[in-house]
């Protein structure tokens, strides 16, 4: 039996120590807004803040979790979230979303980076590249992600 801080609040799963924390939240926690894109961690599909850290909840196990917060898509759009928030708002500004499989990831990582700034900090196209390589958009909308991460950034200055 694992326990997980989960947006904040407790859960006892009865699961293999080593099973990755999608599949706790998807299939035990029945958390579906953190897709599985390639269990791989090469596409960023499944991107979970744990204690703050964008990683790839496909093949981070449950056992790396215990006793640190897990914050997933669910959270950081539901409004409680200040940088969460301007990124969704962003994301809808600049119409990212296509096909909408990777948004969650997407907006996962952008929050992450963006909490990871000096306050008030401005960052530059290629440092949003780089914050962004791991997520990968099969519909190409990196232009607009690019647009809207530098929006987001704006409004929290």
């Amino acid at each position: 039996m694992s326990t997980l801080n989960v947006n904040g609040q407790t859960h006892k799963v009865d699961t293999d120590p080593g099973t990755p924390i999608l599949w706790a939240l998807r299939d035990t926690l029945g958390m579906t807004g953190t897709k599985f894109g390639c269990g791989a961690a090469l596409c960023g599909a499944c991107t979970v803040h744990l204690d703050g850290e964008a990683v790839r909840s496909c093949i981070t196990p449950i056992s790396a979790a215990e006793g640190k917060k897990i914050i997933t898509i669910e959270a950081t759009t539901d409004g409680r979230d200040r940088v969460g928030s301007a990124v969704h708002a962003a994301w809808v500004k600049h119409d990212v979303a296509q096909c909408g499989y990777c948004q969650s990831g997407q907006i996962m990582s952008a929050t992450a980076f963006l909490k990871s700034l000096a306050p008030g900090k401005q960052p530059t196209p290629a440092e949003i590249d780089a914050a962004m390589a791991g997520n990968i958009c099969r519909c190409g909308t990196y232009a607009r992600i690019r647009a809207a991460v530098a929006d987001a950034a704006r409004t929290l200055a």
